[in-house]
């Protein structure tokens, strides 16, 4: 983390891990404030075939298709959803009972998982397209995924962190009103965390 608190993630420093239920594998981008007691967790399920995911009760979930054909998802209370290419994205209770069917082939999907009580989190994919900005405060952190293409982070007017393809970033809150620029071309999924507050569509 440099000295303005942006915290670049390489994709090669991602942790791969075993899913809790063993059924599969997913890379940790982040879990904060803490992996074993976290309050937002950022990471890429890789799913080669047919398996339960892992239960969650009290955390909310949403999944973004990263690569591959396509992703079947099929809940206990017959609900169904696909996320198809190029980037469809499901939300969803974590204590559903759900499995994850791939479409033809392996696929990975973003995982984006919160606990409501203490936090908020809103997930956007926008393309990038020269430049765009991230406002932060004590109350409102930013991560930021680079699907496609590269990104520069800056803040205060400098350069901070470059990002490549697969590569991820985390803007923490902090005293203060800040204003992040995002610089580059390709694709982004931005998450906004808001602590201490319930967001409502």
């Amino acid at each position: 983390m440099d000295t303005d608190g942006i915290l670049a993630i390489p994709a090669i420093e991602y942790r791969r891990i075993r899913w809790r239920n063993g059924r599969g594998w997913t890379r940790e981008i982040l879990a904060t404030p803490d992996p074993e007691h976290w309050q937002v967790r950022l990471s890429i399920a890789e799913v080669d075939a047919a398996a339960d995911f892992s239960p969650f009760p009290g955390v909310e979930r949403e999944q973004v298709l990263l690569h591959g054909n396509g992703l079947h998802l099929r809940f206990d209370d017959g609900a169904t959803v696909d996320l198809l290419p190029p980037h469809q994205r499901a939300r969803f209770h974590g204590e559903r009972a759900v499995t994850g069917v791939p479409v033809d082939g392996p696929v990975q999907v973003f995982n984006l998982m919160w606990r409501p009580d203490m936090v908020a989190a809103s997930l956007l994919h926008r393309p990038l397209v020269g430049g765009m900005w991230c406002f932060g405060d004590e109350r409102t952190a930013w991560a930021v995924h680079v699907i496609a293409g590269a990104a520069r982070l800056g803040a205060d007017g400098r350069e901070r962190a470059a990002l490549a393809q697969g590569d991820s970033a985390w803007l923490p809150a902090s005293p203060g009103r800040r204003r992040y620029s995002i610089d580059g071309a390709g694709e982004l999924l931005l998450v906004r965390v808001l602590r201490g507050a319930a967001e409502h569509d």
